[in-house]
């Protein structure tokens, strides 16, 4: 698996959140509460949707999959007039990535993120940034279906 390294800006998310946890995921449920919203969204930069995670400080290096983390489910903006009821905004920093692409189903993803943590972090030059994470849902995203394709954001900083 091959990843590119890119340096972000600044982006604006609109979306809902939801605290959870690997065990008990809530993703569905926050996908369906936020999806009825985004045709009100105003100044959308694409189509894209955009999965997001923030974890605490030291989730990565005290991993338990009964931790809780914030969950989003949204849409970048490219301003934050006239947002529709109901939806929130999360800042997220500029700064470097690491984009892998992820191809299957999301229920399948296990093994994909290991591989990331256990053999691409140590060979790689970087360490994990504490930012939020997020993936890119895009025109090749189909939900739970083994051709789907999208892409992770892992942040990263230079060791």
């Amino acid at each position: 698996m091959d990843s590119k390294i890119t340096s972000i800006e600044k982006k604006y998310l609109v979306g809902k959140k939801i605290e959870m946890s690997l065990v008990e995921s809530l993703t569905p449920t926050l996908w369906k509460s936020f999806v009825p919203s985004i045709g009100s969204i105003q100044n959308r930069v694409s189509k894209e949707m955009i999965s997001l995670s923030v974890y605490p400080t030291d989730y990565f290096q005290n991993f338990n999959p009964n931790r809780k983390f914030i969950k989003w489910a949204g849409v970048e903006v490219s301003s934050l007039m006239d947002l529709p009821e109901g939806v929130e905004v999360l800042e997220i920093p500029a700064g470097l990535y690491s984009v892998f692409l992820y191809k299957g189903l999301a229920s399948e993803a296990g093994p994909f993120f290991q591989w990331i943590f256990r053999e691409w972090f140590p060979k790689s030059e970087y360490d994990l940034d504490n930012r939020p994470h997020f993936e890119v849902l895009g025109d090749k995203y189909k939900n739970e279906d083994p051709s789907s394709e999208e892409f992770v954001y892992i942040p990263i900083k230079p060791r």
